[in-house]
C-alpha cells in the first residue's frame, strides 16, 4: 500500500523491519518494494531486495519479473 501511494521510503522501512523480525515476505511484498525502489531511483536498495528474493528460493512470476526489469530500467 505505501509504495503504491508514493510512500516508497515507508514501504522500504517496513520491509526491512519484516526481515529483522523473521517474517518471510511473499512475492507481492517483493513486487511492492521493488516498485518503491524504482520510484525512488534507488538502484543499490533495489539490488539488495533483488538479492533477498533470489536468496529466498522462491520462484518469480511474471509480475515479479516485470517489477525487477522496471526497477533496473528506472534506476
Amino acid at each position: 500500500g505505501y509504495a503504491q501511494h508514493g510512500h516508497g521510503e515507508e514501504a522500504l522501512k517496513f520491509f526491512w523491519q519484516m526481515l529483522q523480525k523473521g517474517v518471510n515476505p511473499d512475492y507481492v511484498t517483493f513486487v511492492s518494494v521493488l516498485k518503491a525502489c524504482a520510484s525512488l531511483a534507488s538502484l543499490e536498495l533495489g539490488m539488495e531486495i533483488h538479492a533477498e528474493f533470489v536468496n529466498s528460493g522462491s520462484e518469480a512470476d511474471s509480475f515479479l519479473r516485470s517489477a525487477i526489469v522496471d526497477m533496473y530500467a528506472k534506476c
